[in-house]
């Protein structure tokens, strides 16, 4: 065996090594912090300076390769999306500090970061997938460290439920993408990304197949009708969790979607076209309805959640290089300006233990700061000028129309104007609200800080710049 092919997994190798030694660093360091209840020496600056530098070695592409006989494949794009990821999880752990620090989380803390570092590595390996068993390893490896994290609050009864959901949506969905992967092969006889092109032609069996495989990657980029599990697990989950689901599981599992479909499915483009035709108007348009109902804030974002879902879809409709540049750039819009909303939610909870929309009432005067940060959060998510929401949008929806989905971007335009009315709910409460403030003044802690101040320099220097747009869609 050469051994060298491991060197071309750069990024996956650097995880590796960070999380091995974060492993050792948290075993010696707190050996007995579980006892006492003290709080471990691991402290929150070391795993966020091992993020930051695989961030950084990380950083730059590299020549297009593959190893293990084309089970692994890496092109520049590539680089990009496990860059957002890795900028994803960064800002989640600088969230984590505050609630970490908490006595009944404080033991914990070392299984927070494996186990993030874990879901990670799995995501890597489904980006980097040249063959359906390696992608499927890679969905696992993501997926069971993740129902560990929505349940890590064990002794609170919503964790535990919303893990025991996630568990079970997570079952059947990897059940059903598993069948459909059986069938493709049944009837193609390869599991390799480059072979199956000419191996499909679009017969009942392998349509059969794909649908099994699309209901499967449904359920994990919360779709409708796929969506059921998302709204109870992010309510569920803690707030941090709720970020990471959110931003970085999405993020890679729809860039996923996308290479599947322009790589594998290409010779049955028209009927993954009409599939995602109505997965689209469905998404924006039911999570548009149902997030103007929702009083619990981590619910409303759910709904949000499924139909940033939508808008994604857009890009990956046309099947073309337009539209995945516009998909990898709205990922990135998406990371910094969802994340700037979350970090707002968990200062807010953990200080004042408040998660409805009507507790923000009055919160641009008692923290007219942290106001303005999820004021300009929504007006991105919503799309709104000169915020980097509205040139993502902007991209994705050229990139559909110049597809020929006139229509259907007519359609999400529509659904547009309902979004920015729900996002507005919370800026009406935070700014315009007649009733006594739910919340006091009070300060966030500086990993907290930083975070925030990452996500608003996202929010504007994406808006301002065409530098990443220029930059992603050169690689």
């Amino acid at each position: 065996m050469d051994y060298q092919q491991f060197l071309a997994m750069r990024d996956e190798l650097s995880l590796v090594i960070i999380t091995v030694v974060l492993f050792i660093a948290d075993m010696f360091a707190s050996p007995d912090a579980h006892k006492d209840g003290s709080a471990p020496k691991l402290n929150t600056a070391f795993p966020v300076i091992l993020m930051a530098l695989h961030t950084v070695i990380n950083l730059f592409p590299r020549p297009a390769t593959e190893a293990f006989g084309g089970m692994y494949q890496y092109v520049p794009m590539m680089t990009a999306v496990k860059s957002i990821l890795n900028i994803g999880t960064l800002i989640v752990f600088l969230m984590a500090h505050k609630w970490l620090s908490r006595g009944d989380t404080a033991f914990k803390q070392g299984e927070f970061y494996l186990l993030t570092f874990s879901t990670l590595l799995g995501m890597y390996f489904m980006i980097s997938a040249g063959h359906f068993l390696m992608f499927f390893i890679g969905l696992e490896t993501a997926s069971i460290p993740v129902s560990a994290l929505v349940a890590f609050n064990k002794y609170r009864q919503h964790s535990a439920e919303a893990g025991a959901k996630y568990i079970l949506s997570t079952l059947f969905s990897s059940g059903l993408l598993l069948y459909g992967i059986s069938l493709i092969y049944g009837t193609a006889g390869t599991l390799y990304f480059s072979e199956l092109p000419d191996m499909l032609s679009g017969t009942p069996l392998q349509i059969m197949a794909f649908v099994f495989f699309l209901a499967g990657m449904g359920f994990k980029i919360s779709l409708v009708p796929f969506h059921l599990w998302t709204a109870d697990v992010y309510q569920g989950a803690p707030t941090v969790v709720t970020g990471y689901l959110s931003v970085v599981s999405k993020g890679s599992a729809s860039f996923v979607l996308t290479t599947m479909l322009i790589k594998v499915f290409a010779p049955m483009i028209t009927y993954w076209q009409e599939a995602l035709y109505l997965l689209i108007i469905a998404s924006i348009t039911v999570a548009n309805l149902f997030a103007i109902r929702q009083k619990n804030i981590k619910r409303f974002m759910a709904f949000s959640a499924i139909s940033q879902a939508g808008y994604i879809m857009l890009g990956i409709i046309g099947g073309d290089a337009p539209g995945l540049t516009a998909l990898v750039y709205y990922l990135l819009v998406y990371v910094a300006s969802t994340m700037a909303v979350f970090m707002v939610i968990a200062v807010v909870e953990q200080q004042c233990d408040k998660l409805n929309i009507a507790d923000y009432a009055g919160f641009g005067k008692t923290n007219p700061k942290l106001a303005l940060l999820m004021m300009l959060a929504l007006f991105s998510l919503a799309g709104i000028p000169p915020f980097a929401g509205f040139f993502s949008k902007f991209f994705i929806f050229m990139a559909a129309f110049h597809a020929g989905f006139r229509i259907l971007v007519f359609i999400a335009l529509l659904n547009t104007v309902i979004s920015l009315y729900y996002y507005l709910l919370i800026v009406k409460a935070m700014y315009l609200s007649q009733e006594t403030p739910q919340t006091q003044y009070f300060r966030s802690d500086n990993y907290s800080r930083a975070g925030m101040l990452l996500c608003l320099a996202g929010i504007i220097c994406f808006g301002l710049s065409d530098f990443f747009y220029e930059l992603i869609a050169g690689m």
